[in-house]
């Protein structure tokens, strides 16, 4: 595990690229690597971002945010993402500029090709990336990881990673400061930072908040950004069909087991359809019980394209990480994490998370 700090000792240098093993926690060696950083991006001219399946705030922010420093400093670079993302954060600077693997193969597959360099962002192995993971897996280019997720697999040429971080976008600000970016860091910058951290830590009240994030927070508000500007951006652009979804998760679809402090919502894609579903909408749903006193252990399962999603949240100690790896091909933080069903059908998805959940009682209801 990486700890961040002054010293910059959060790195490590993988020199022997294996894939798809992951690196245990225990043997990643700490070191300051910031001059290899340095020298890998002194002789790259031609530069690729990727980030994850799907993504979210922080995976576009940290993304943006990379690719606006990058080109301050006369690289040649391109974000490329798998799929599209929410229209909520198509106004990120930079987003023009981004190509969506799943529309563009091709054109895609050319600029990897060419890449002399990769970094991937806020994902930290390649069955996140669906068909765009064998072209980074083919690819002869170097790769530098920067991500907070737990268990990274081994492809990367150099990490940056801590899962301490409360977001990718907090350690890209690190990143960029300890190669002397400082002072590059302008307005568009700052609002892909923010983004990525205020969407990662649910508004700054999630545990992975530290003091040094509300430092990181104090250096992008003095580019003169506005939260508010950046809040509104996020959560006040919703359709009148998404808040009428919200509304009929919490008021149709939300089941409460209170003697197991848990709490969960399934939905079909007929029902999504019916609420005229678009990329994004259901992202957040799965934090709505915890509204409700004494719930700890949350659950949302979607059904497209006959695939089943799930997300998983908790409070306290239980590992949802752990849950979602062993039981549902997923995985993510300790209290945030996401899977999916083991099999194409949303009912037998749910009986077997309910199965599983006396078996983990003890777990749940520990404090």
């Amino acid at each position: 595990m990486f700890l961040c700090g002054s010293k910059l000792k959060n790195l490590n240098t993988q020199l022997k690229i294996k894939y798809p093993k992951f690196v245990p926690q225990n043997k990643i060696m700490q070191k300051d690597s910031f001059p290899k950083f340095k020298a890998l991006l002194k002789k790259s001219n031609n530069i690729v971002i990727v980030t994850h399946y799907n993504p979210d705030g922080d995976a576009m922010g940290s993304s943006l945010a990379l690719y606006n420093y990058l080109m301050k400093v006369e690289k040649n670079v391109t974000v490329i993402t798998p799929n599209d993302y929410p229209e909520f954060l198509q106004w990120l600077p930079g987003n023009k500029k981004v190509v969506e693997f799943s529309k563009n193969q091709k054109k895609a597959a050319s600029i990897i090709t060419k890449s002399d360099l990769i970094f991937t962002l806020d994902f930290n192995n390649y069955s996140r990336l669906e068909g765009l993971g064998e072209l980074l897996q083919n690819s002869t280019a170097k790769k530098i990881l920067i991500d907070h997720h737990q268990q990274p697999d081994t492809y990367a040429t150099l990490m940056f990673h801590d899962v301490k971080a409360c977001s990718t976008c907090e350690l890209v600000h690190e990143f960029i400061v300890g190669l002397g970016g400082k002072k590059l860091i302008d307005k568009n910058i700052a609002a892909c930072l923010y983004t990525g951290i205020m969407t990662d830590t649910g508004s700054f009240r999630f545990d992975s908040v530290t003091p040094k994030t509300h430092l990181i927070l104090a250096d992008l508000l003095a580019t003169g950004l506005h939260p508010s500007d950046i809040h509104s951006a996020i959560y006040d652009t919703y359709s009148e069909s998404r808040v009428k979804l919200l509304g009929y998760c919490l008021t149709e679809k939300m089941v409460v087991i209170p003697e197991l402090q848990t709490a969960y919502m399934a939905l079909s894609e007929t029902e999504l359809k019916r609420f005229n579903n678009q990329k994004g909408d259901t992202e957040g749903i799965v934090n709505y019980p915890f509204s409700i006193k004494g719930i700890t252990f949350c659950a949302f399962f979607s059904e497209s394209e006959g695939k089943i999603k799930i997300s998983f949240r908790s409070k306290g100690k239980f590992d949802v990480n752990q849950f979602a790896r062993k039981h549902f091909n997923g995985g993510g933080h300790i209290n945030a994490a996401g899977g999916r069903g083991t099999i194409s059908n949303l009912e037998t998805t749910v009986q077997e998370f309910l199965a599983l959940l006396p078996v983990y009682k003890k777990e749940i209801l520990k404090k």
